[in-house]
């Protein structure tokens, strides 16, 4: 197992910690007496976790450590925190009762994984080479979901999460499109 790997590996176990956290401190705000550092310790562990994520793609290609286990590990580990992020934030109240991501954000996010991941296994079942290689709406809408978790977990404005999850929401509903589109001419040969 490459270096980079262990770091992947590394983001996978960082990504119950945060739940745990974050879980913790919605239990603190839950009673009236908020613990402030449990809020930063589950943001420091997710941006912590987060910024694995370029570390071992950038160790990877810059020290020839790219692997068949890294490229089917890597975007395991990006949905296991995106979509914990997304699921916890949407579930507990992070400060003020109500601040957190709506869950028609959450059905959002998860409805849109499981429509590619389907796709792909549709794909697989006709005999079609999938490479898997993201759409520019599918990095815009991943920028806009984290941008929407920390939203919720800085707080440092006042504004309703609800207007960043709008923004997420529109990109996360354009690139399950944009997917949907790439694997239907796959599916039907004009392209690979």
């Amino acid at each position: 197992m490459t270096f980079a790997s262990k770091i992947t590996i590394l983001r996978i176990c960082l990504v119950p910690v945060y739940a745990v956290l974050a879980f913790f401190y919605a239990d603190t705000v839950k009673i009236g007496e908020a613990d402030e550092s449990l809020r930063w310790m589950a943001l420091g562990v997710f941006v912590l976790a987060a910024s694995t994520d370029g570390v071992d793609g950038w160790i990877a290609r810059h020290y020839n450590q790219c692997s068949a286990f890294g490229a089917y590990i890597d975007p395991i580990a990006d949905k296991a925190l995106l979509l914990t992020g997304v699921i916890t934030l949407s579930l507990v109240d992070w400060g003020a009762p109500g601040w957190r991501l709506p869950p028609w954000f959450a059905i959002i996010v998860i409805l849109r994984d499981c429509i590619i991941l389907g796709g792909i296994k549709i794909l697989y079942l006709h005999h079609r080479h999938v490479k898997i290689a993201p759409h520019w709406t599918g990095k815009v809408c991943t920028v806009t979901q984290m941008f929407a978790i920390g939203w919720v977990m800085l707080r440092v404005v006042e504004i309703s999460p609800v207007y960043p999850c709008l923004i997420a929401g529109f990109f996360t509903l354009w690139s399950t499109f944009a997917y949907i589109q790439q694997g239907r001419a796959i599916l039907c040969g004009k392209t690979n």
